[in-house]
């Protein structure tokens, strides 16, 4: 299941980031999530890990993750190592400089267990996702741009 959402957002990029990768500002604007904590001594760039119980339309998951990209300001990458009723998970977000400010960019892949059943289930939770990523990106912006 992909999702996927863009938003411009009238501060720099360097106002905007601590809402990616700071713990008690990421729970601010992921209205899906219920805790994110970053697990070893490392929190900052590839390899960093952290913990996230997610609370969406289905169970709650509690998934590990594995940082894949950070590029200060710019870019945010993870996937998921592992957690309970999904098969995988990544995220990318992005942060572009633009006129006005910055353009954010989130997407995330999630693989459904259960073959053509998990498929099914992800093509009709799509919608629902999408939904919870629009009210996300329109916090992010609102925290952002205070």
């Amino acid at each position: 299941m992909n999702v996927q959402g863009a938003i411009d957002i009238a501060a720099p990029p360097q106002k905007v980031w601590p809402f990616l990768v700071e713990p008690e500002n990421i729970l601010k604007w992921c209205i899906t999530y219920q805790k994110f904590a970053y697990t070893g001594d490392k929190r900052q760039g590839p390899g960093t890990t952290f913990y996230l119980e997610e609370k969406a339309d289905g169970p709650l998951m509690k998934l590990n993750f594995t940082v894949t990209e950070w590029e200060e300001n710019a870019k945010f990458a993870c996937k998921m190592t592992s957690g309970n009723f999904v098969k995988g998970y990544e995220q990318k977000m992005a942060l572009e400089a633009i006129p006005s400010g910055s353009r954010f960019t989130f997407a995330e892949d999630i693989k459904l267990p259960f073959g053509v059943l998990g498929s099914v289930m992800g093509r009709l939770a799509r919608s629902g996702s999408q939904a919870h990523l629009r009210v996300m990106l329109s916090k992010l912006k609102s925290l952002a741009e205070e």
